[in-house]
């Protein structure tokens, strides 16, 4: 017995020496959590206000309860006015809008299929990407960074190519360019063609009628005008993509992705009962319910009024500072973000920082094609006002006095 009692002292003295874990702990998590108040005025994410935080702190439920599904029955309904679109194939993609993106590339086309993406920014470039990585013949129509297509090159490039899908951004955020839609889904549709847009610059900013203008997809993300955090992505399909999708001969390559589960996950395919697919983001629904609001309440035509309004103003006294707009157009020009001519002598980077460690303030330099040729501010939402234009002119007067120009 003393024997026995002796091992098992020893037994748990050798255990309580034996860490069973090799990793220990980290300390940086063994202090608290530190989130910086910032004026987020690059090209998105944008400052969420407090309404829309809050919505998001609500308790946590099950994914696929029924006060879940009247939430996500209400966002629907609020990305059907957003969108102008009476299209019952509507909701919003668990992921931010390169999520969306994929969702509608990967469920329309085929391998093998001809797809035509407009590129006059780096959306168009990503589009094109993605379509090659399942197996689809891309051509492209390119313009340079700044520009846009006249209806005429579209039909051209539709007559020659004849896609099933053509991409195009409405607003391309890496130029700031917002392009013309009056027209083109007409054209695409005489081609027996769909058409996909990205609005995830413009959406709630600028104009934009989705059934009117014969648009096919259309998708945006959470936030930019909307103001949400990222992670959702409203998406809608016309009865005519919705064909073209569910008479396919392969299954979508993405399970995550394929628009029939997600039609019975979001209730816009009829059946009596939705079917466990993948844990939606609860909190984001949350929060993007609450965006949509907040955009219902002040109306999309005031909406659009006031990012035009704020952007005509911004545009104006950046002349007036000796500026120069990388956009020429004006009406080419979208109102939610701004591309500056990055100011001559001087680094476009050194820029950026001083205003960010100074101001406490993000503005943005370009990217993919106009990397290094311009200088981004993003206004959106709840951060277009006159107000915080004046913050981001101050700043930048401030950053171009102490920065320092080269003689070149």
């Amino acid at each position: 017995m003393e024997n026995h009692l002796l091992w098992f002292y020893c037994a748990c003295r050798t255990a309580g020496n034996m860490s069973s874990v090799s990793v220990p702990p980290p300390k940086c998590l063994q202090k608290p959590l530190v989130v910086p108040h910032r004026h987020m005025f690059g090209p998105g994410p944008s400052n969420v206000p407090p309404r829309i935080l809050e919505a998001g702190a609500n308790p946590v439920i099950g994914h696929m309860h029924p006060e879940i599904f009247e939430i996500m029955s209400d966002i629907k309904s609020g990305i059907q006015y957003m969108f102008q679109t009476q299209n019952n194939m509507t909701l919003a993609v668990s992921g931010t809008g390169h999520t969306a993106m994929e969702c509608a590339i990967f469920n329309t086309v085929e391998p093998g299929e001809s797809v035509l993406t407009a590129v006059n920014g780096i959306w168009g470039e990503r589009a094109a990407e993605m379509a090659e990585r399942i197996g689809a013949r891309v051509n492209t129509i390119v313009a340079p960074p700044g520009g846009f297509f006249t209806n005429a090159e579209i039909e051209q490039a539709l007559s020659k190519h004849r896609p099933v899908v053509f991409f195009l951004a409405h607003g391309e955020s890496s130029t700031g360019v917002l392009h013309p839609l009056d027209g083109i889904g007409q054209l695409c549709h005489k081609y027996n063609c769909l058409f996909l847009v990205d609005s995830v610059a413009s959406i709630g900013g600028a104009p934009l009628y989705m059934d009117q203008q014969g648009i096919d997809i259309l998708y945006t993300g959470s936030q930019k005008v909307l103001n949400a955090p990222p992670g959702t992505a409203p998406i809608s399909f016309s009865e005519r993509a919705c064909q073209k999708i569910f008479n396919r001969r392969t299954k979508p390559v993405s399970f995550f992705l394929d628009l029939s589960w997600l039609a019975n996950y979001w209730g816009c395919d009829g059946k009596p009962s939705r079917v466990y697919h993948h844990t939606g983001p609860v909190t984001a629904f949350y929060s993007l319910r609450e965006s949509l609001a907040v955009l219902v309440e002040e109306g999309l035509e005031k909406s659009w009024e006031r990012h035009q309004k704020v952007a005509e103003y911004f545009h104006a006294c950046l002349e007036n500072m000796g500026l120069k707009l990388f956009v020429k157009e004006k009406k080419a020009r979208l109102s939610t973000v701004t591309t500056i001519v990055a100011p001559h002598g001087y680094d476009w980077k050194e820029i950026t920082t001083y205003i960010m460690k100074t101001h406490n303030l993000e503005i943005s330099g370009g990217l993919g094609p106009s990397v290094g040729l311009v200088l981004r501010v993003g206004l959106m939402g709840c951060n277009s006002s006159k107000a915080n234009v004046d913050m981001v002119l101050a700043a930048l007067k401030d950053a171009l006095k102490h920065c320092h120009k080269s003689k070149v």
